[in-house]
């Protein structure tokens, strides 16, 4: 055999060896295979056009353009251009597809002349331009779009994009018809909602549920009579829950009322059994201790208790429902709660509710035996005397006071009948809306972040929150809960969130929590 040899002496051999020995190892060049054009295309180098086509054509990946017009596929899938990263051009008109996915256009990133008319468009996947970097056309013309909260991402795109774009046509809804996206004025009012999910549930009955704060922290007060107890639960800000934080035991407990004076913390816990008591939270023995009792002379069936400040000064009212007792108002004097005017007997007050008309003080009392009659406060005797009555409104059995935008409104709670809605124009309370209410036991108005509610519970179906609607001046229903025999619902924000607490006579206390839902996602 002949020795290879070298210029470079001996060492040349040995070269000539490794790199004859390196090119066996190297992988044979594939052949690449020129893709047919399809029957229905026209193809070059450079661009391809298709007329009534089935699919996307196989092509090289090296393409500029793109053009399927009339095609007879039924959908864009996820990423279909993606194989042709070079495109710089793509034109989809006339076609039968109704169904756009999401990254539909994904890979695109040389993308520059976009047409998508002419097909029957409603709506785009959210963001499904959003990889098309290099736009600098996109014709949307002839679709017929649905400019409902789905399309609100493409309206704030419009908004941005510094690629030219047609006028994109609405055809609904049917305030939106004929006008051009782009002048919609906005989506903000139409695609926020709200919505009350569950949040946590306590598995326990209750009847009254009171919220107050201290040193930046909020508590709940839960009056538990089948368990004997005031259960005081404190919000987690790690946990994100309503945790256990002290417990106040007596008998059959029906209400609990936080009264915050100073740096001091006082619970008013009313009981049918063995009198009703004052608490006081110890600051050394974390709990709350007994402070005070109440005359069970005076207060022999509790049903409510008001808290109130009149000039600086702090009182509470104790509705009472029995026939031998007293409805009473009590006032700090800065070293206890003392008796200070008994309303009236015999009529067995279920709800007491104070209330600021026209920057004077009122009392609104509702029982079992006569129509709700409002006080006054007179500022020479400082007390409350009789001033006026909402008639034609028997076994009204509790009375709320709300605002909404500097008008003072009522809701009245009534088990027989209907409950009402009424408003204060400036003389009296007018009646606004009545709601159907067979079974009610409260009807409480609560308010998150501007939007304003009606809690209507029921012992007889579900109970139903209503909203106010802002341009009918009413409110309508909104969302309907299952709480078993529900007693009270109370507002409580902590964290910057917000829930309401649902006490249950017969089942578990249950938290919903107040969310915000945006529509267009």
């Amino acid at each position: 055999m002949a020795r290879l040899r070298g210029s470079g002496g001996g060492c040349g051999g040995s070269f000539w060896l490794l790199v004859l020995a390196a090119a066996c190892l190297l992988p044979r060049a594939q052949v690449r295979k020129p893709v047919r054009c399809p029957a229905v295309c026209s193809c070059t180098k450079e661009s391809i056009i298709c007329v009534g086509s089935a699919n996307v054509p196989r092509s090289p990946s090296d393409i500029s353009s793109l053009s399927l017009v009339n095609g007879t596929f039924s959908e864009i899938k996820e990423r279909m251009f993606s194989h042709l990263p070079s495109l710089q051009l793509l034109l989809l008109n006339s076609n039968s597809f109704t169904i756009i996915r999401d990254d539909a256009f994904g890979g695109l990133f040389h993308l520059e002349y976009f047409s998508l008319a002419n097909n029957q468009i409603k709506a785009l996947p959210r963001d499904v331009f959003s990889d098309l970097d290099s736009l600098i056309e996109l014709d949307l013309r002839g679709n017929k779009f649905e400019c409902d909260c789905k399309a609100k991402w493409l309206f704030l795109w419009l908004k941005m994009t510094n690629s030219t774009v047609s006028d994109v046509l609405c055809v609904g809804p049917a305030e939106f018809q004929d006008k051009k996206l782009n002048d919609v004025s906005s989506f903000d009012d139409e695609c926020i909602t709200t919505d009350f999910v569950v949040h946590q549930i306590l598995p326990f009955q209750s009847v009254s549920v009171d919220t107050f704060c201290s040193k930046n922290d909020v508590y709940v007060a839960i009056a538990q009579p089948s368990m004997e107890n005031c259960m005081v639960l404190e919000w987690d800000h790690i946990e994100k829950n309503f945790r256990s934080y002290d417990n106040i035991t007596g008998q059959s407990i029906v209400g609990c009322k936080a009264i915050l004076i100073d740096d001091q913390i006082f619970v008013v816990v009313a009981q049918l059994f063995g009198g009703s008591h004052i608490y006081k939270y110890e600051e050394s023995w974390t709990k709350f201790v007994k402070f005070q009792d109440i005359e069970v002379s005076r207060i022999s069936k509790p049903n409510d208790i008001e808290l109130f400040q009149i000039e600086s000064e702090t009182f509470f009212v104790i509705a009472d429902s029995s026939k031998a007792g007293l409805t009473t108002i009590y006032k700090w004097n800065n070293k206890g709660f003392y008796s200070y005017q008994s309303l009236h007997e015999w009529f067995r007050d279920t709800d007491a509710e104070f209330v600021d008309i026209d920057g004077k003080s009122h009392l609104i009392l509702s029982s079992r035996s006569q129509i709700p009659i409002i006080l006054q406060w007179n500022k020479n005797s400082r007390k409350f005397l009789p001033h006026s009555e909402i008639p034609n409104m028997e076994d009204v059995l509790a009375v709320k006071s709300f605002q909404i935008q500097g008008n003072l409104y009522l809701s009245l709670t009534r088990f027989i009948g209907d409950s009402r809605v009424m408003k204060w124009n400036s003389k009296q309370f007018e009646e606004i809306q009545a709601l159907p209410s067979r079974g009610a036991m409260t009807l409480q108005p609560f308010s998150f972040k501007n939007n304003h509610y009606l809690a209507l519970g029921s012992d007889y179906t579900f109970s139903q929150i209503f909203q106010w609607d802002h341009e009918k001046q009413l409110f309508k229903i909104f969302k309907e809960i299952y709480v078993q025999a529900p007693r009270s619902f109370t507002a409580v924000s902590t964290d910057r969130r917000d829930f309401f607490f649902a006490s249950s006579f017969k089942g578990h206390t249950q938290i919903f929590e107040h969310i915000i839902v945006d529509l267009s996602l």
